[in-house]
C-alpha cells in the first residue's frame, strides 16, 4: 500500500518526537515513522531555552516535577598535572534566572512527547522502521518494514548517527572515535547538592555530577575504553567507591542505583544538514562527547528550525521540500552544530593530551570566565556551560 503525507520525520528519539509535534502544530500533515522506544534510563541536561520550547508545545508540566533545576554550574580540574585550571563557578541568578536548565529523565521526557503527538491533529504514528529512503525530484519514497510505502514532500531525518536517510540524500558525515567511554548511571548520595552540577575534567576525560531530585545525581563518567569496562564490571557498591573517589568525596558516598550504561565518545557533524528533499535532526546531523549539555540542546533547536521552515514555506505557498527551504534549513543550523561541535571536541581533546601549553592555556581561559564578568555573562547566556547531554 502507498500513502502520502506532507512530512515525515523517521526516527522516535526525543529530537525526532519534537520535530513531529512541531512540524505538525504548523498544520502540515506529519507522520512519524519509528518504533516505540525501548526504555532509557538516562537523564539529560535541558537548557533553559530547550525548556522554553518544551512549555510552548504543552509538555513540560508533565516532565517538571521528575526534574532538577541546575542553579549553579562547577568546573573543577581534577588532573595531577603541573598546570591546573581554577575552579569556575557560574550562577544562574547573575543572568536574572531560575536555573540555566533541567535535569531531565530521558523516559519521562520522551513519554510526553508521545502523549503529545498523539493528541496533535495533523500527525500520525506509524511504529515501524523506515528500511529505506529513495529521494527523488518531487518526493522522497520511505519503505516501511511491513512493506508499505510512505510518499512524503519533506523527510527529516532524526533515525541517528548511523542515519540510513542521511546516506540516501548523500549527505557526508564527518566524525572521529575519541580513545573514550562514558558510563552513564544514577547514584545515591549523603549530602544534599543543592542544585549544583558539577564538571570535575581529569585526564581520561569528564565525570559530570547533575542533579536529580532529593539527594540524588546522574553520573556521566568519560574514562579510557578499557577502564570502562572494568568498571562497570564491578559490584555496585565498589563502582560507587571508585565513583566516591573520582568525584572527590564532594557529595559523601555514593551509592549506584539502576543501569550502569556504557557508551563510546564520538565526535562528528554531517558536511551539509539538508539534500535532496531531506534535513538532518539530532544525531543524524551531529554527535557530541559529553561536555557542556550540547548534544540533544543542539537536536531541541533543529526541531525548532525544521518547523520553522516548514510554516515559512507553507504560508508562501512554497513546497516543504523545495530547494529553497533546503537552503533556509542548512543557513540556519550549519553556524550553530558546526561551531559548538568544534568548541566541545577542543575542549575534550585538552583533557586528554600531555602537551603542557595546552593545560595552561585552558587554564587561562578558565581564570577569565571566572574574572572577567561581560565574558561569563556572553558565556551563561550562549549555553556554553552545562551538565551532560550524552
Amino acid at each position: 500500500m502507498t500513502e502520502a503525507c506532507e512530512v515525515a520525520v523517521v526516527g522516535g528519539g526525543p529530537a525526532g518526537l519534537l520535530a513531529a509535534l512541531l512540524v505538525a502544530r504548523t498544520g502540515a500533515e506529519t507522520t512519524l515513522v519509528a518504533p516505540r522506544p525501548g526504555p532509557d534510563p538516562r537523564t539529560t541536561a535541558l537548557l533553559d531555552g530547550s525548556v522554553a520550547i518544551l512549555r510552548d508545545v504543552g509538555v513540560w508540566d508533565a516532565v517538571a516535577p521528575l526534574a532538577a533545576p541546575l542553579k549553579t554550574l562547577r568546573i573543577a580540574d581534577a588532573g595531577r598535572r603541573l598546570f591546573r585550571a581554577p575552579e569556575a563557578t557560574f550562577h544562574a541568578a547573575e543572568l536574572g534566572l531560575e536555573a540555566f536548565g533541567w535535569n531531565v529523565p530521558n523516559a519521562a521526557l520522551t513519554a510526553a512527547l508521545t502523549d503529545a503527538l498523539g493528541r496533535a491533529p495533523s500527525a500520525r504514528v506509524i511504529e515501524q522502521e523506515a528500511v529505506e529512503s529513495r529521494p527523488n525530484a518531487d518526493s522522497v519514497e520511505l519503505e516501511i518494514e511491513d512493506g508499505g510505502l510512505l510518499r512524503v514532500r519533506l523527510a527529516v531525518a532524526a533515525d541517528g548517527r548511523n542515519s540510513r536517510l542521511r546516506e540516501a540524500a548523500g549527505i557526508g558525515f564527518k566524525s572521529r572515535r575519541a580513545p573514550q567511554s562514558a558510563l552513564a548511571f544514577a547514584c545515591d548520595h549523603e549530602r544534599d547538592h543543592g542544585f549544583v552540577s558539577t564538571e570535575f575534567h581529569g585526564e581520561e576525560g569528564p565525570f559530570t555530577l547533575v542533579p536529580m531530585p532529593g539527594r540524588r545525581s546522574s553520573v556521566v563518567w568519560g574514562v579510557s575504553p578499557e577502564r570502562a569496562e572494568r568498571l562497570r564490571a564491578l559490584p555496585p557498591d565498589e563502582l560507587g567507591l571508585e565513583a566516591t573517589i573520582a568525584s572527590g568525596n564532594l557529595l559523601g558516598r555514593l551509592t549506584v542505583s539502576g543501569t550502569v550504561g556504557q557508551f563510546p565518545i564520538v565526535i562528528g557533524a554531517a558536511t551539509r544538514f539538508a539534500a535532496r528533499r531531506t534535513v538532518l535532526v539530532g544525531e543524524a546531523g551531529h554527535v557530541l562527547p559529553p561536555i557542556g549539555a550540547q548534544g540533544l540542546n543542539l537536536g531541541v533547536r533543529d526541531a525548532e528550525a525544521v518547523a520553522k521552515i516548514v510554516r515559512k514555506a507553507r504560508a508562501a505557498g512554497e513546497d516543504v521540500g523545495g530547494e529553497r527551504a533546503l537552503r533556509a534549513y542548512a543557513r540556519a543550523r550549519s553556524a550553530d552544530v558546526w561551531s559548538r561541535t568544534a568548541a566541545t571536541d577542543l575542549l575534550n581533546r585538552s583533557l586528554l593530551t600531555d602537551f603542557m601549553p595546552v593545560h595552561a592555556l585552558r587554564g587561562l581561559g578558565l581564570a577569565a570566565l571566572s574574572r572577567i564578568g561581560p565574558l561569563r555573562r556572553f558565556v551563561m547566556r550562549e549555553g556554553l556551560v552545562g551538565g551532560p547531554a550524552f
